[in-house]
C-alpha cells in the first residue's frame, strides 16, 4: 500500500457502525490499519459487529451511545482516548427512520420529522463538537460526513411505483433528502471553520447501494446510472480511505459522489 494512503496508528470513530455501511466501513478501517471507536445505539447489533468483525479489544472498541446526547458522546470520546489515544478521524455515518417514514410529503408527521433531523444533523453537530473540538485543541484531524445523492438532487418519484424493501414499499421522503442537504452545508462550514488549525472536514455521497431492493427497484434504478446498475458498499471504501489519510492532506470542504454517474444525467 502506498504509505500516504496508510491507517496505521490512527484512531477513528464511526457512529452508525452497526448498520450496512457502518459494519462495512469499520472493517475496511481495521483493514487499513485503523483502530475503530465503533458507535451505535443498539447494544445487540453492536455485539454482533464485534464478533463478525473478529478484532481484539486493542484495535476495536464498541460503544453504545445516543448520538444526541452530548454527555453520552463525551464519555465515549474520554474512554475512547484513555483506552487507544486521541481520536484522529470521525466518519459521521449513524443515520434513521422514523415509524411513519415512507408516509407522503402531505401527511409526514412533524414528530418523524423531527426525530429524523435529530439523528441525522444534530447528531452529527455534537459528535463534531466533541470530537472535533478535541482534535481543534491538538490541531490535526479529519472528519468525514456521510450524505446521500438525494441531498444534491432530488430523487426520481418514478422509479418507486412497485418498488420494495425487505417486502416493504419504499420511496425517499423529504425529511431524509433535507437532512443530507442540511449536513452538506455543515460540512462546508466547518471545513472553513477549523481550516486554519488543520482540521479537514469532507463529505463521501453514497449513490443508490444495493443491499436488498427488489428487482422493480434495481432495474428503475439502474437506468438512471450511467454505468447501468447500483453500486456495493465496497466501492465506498477507497473514497473513504482518501478521506482519512494523508493521501488527500490538502483536500477540505469537499464532497466526493460516488454514484455511478448518477448526478451528471
Amino acid at each position: 500500500m502506498n504509505e500516504r494512503f496508510s491507517l496505521d496508528g490512527r484512531v477513528v470513530a464511526v457512529t452508525g457502525a452497526a448498520g450496512i455501511l457502518g459494519g462495512r466501513f469499520c472493517r475496511e478501517l481495521l483493514a487499513g490499519g485503523a483502530r475503530v471507536v465503533a458507535i451505535d445505539q443498539d447494544d445487540a447489533s453492536l455485539q454482533r459487529l464485534v464478533e463478525q468483525l473478529g478484532a481484539d479489544s486493542e484495535r476495536l472498541m464498541a460503544c453504545r451511545a445516543d448520538i444526541r446526547v452530548r454527555s453520552e458522546v463525551a464519555a465515549v470520546r474520554r474512554r475512547a482516548e484513555q483506552a487507544m489515544g486521541p481520536v484522529d478521524g470521525l466518519l459521521n455515518n449513524a443515520a434513521t427512520k422514523s415509524p411513519n417514514f415512507f408516509e407522503p410529503f402531505e401527511s409526514f408527521p412533524l414528530e418523524d420529522w423531527d426525530h429524523v433531523m435529530s439523528v441525522n444533523l444534530t447528531g452529527a453537530v455534537v459528535c463534531a463538537q466533541e470530537f472535533g473540538g478535541a482534535m481543534a485543541g491538538r490541531r490535526r484531524g479529519s472528519i468525514v460526513n456521510v450524505l446521500s445523492i438525494y441531498g444534491v438532487v432530488a430523487p426520481d418519484q418514478r422509479i418507486y411505483e412497485g418498488s420494495e424493501y425487505l417486502g416493504r414499499a419504499i420511496n425517499t421522503p423529504a425529511v431524509y433528502s433535507a437532512s443530507k442537504a442540511a449536513l452538506w452545508g455543515l460540512t462546508s462550514y466547518l471545513a472553513a471553520y477549523w481550516g486554519s488549525i488543520g482540521i479537514r472536514v469532507n463529505a463521501l455521497t453514497p449513490g443508490g447501494i444495493f443491499s436488498g431492493q427488489n428487482e422493480t427497484f434495481v432495474q428503475r434504478y439502474s437506468q438512471r446510472v450511467p454505468m447501468g446498475r447500483m453500486g456495493q458498499a465496497d466501492e465506498l471504501c477507497g473514497a473513504l480511505t482518501y478521506l482519512l489519510s494523508d493521501a488527500s492532506s490538502y483536500v477540505t470542504g469537499q464532497n466526493i459522489v460516488v454514484d455511478g454517474g448518477l448526478t451528471v444525467w
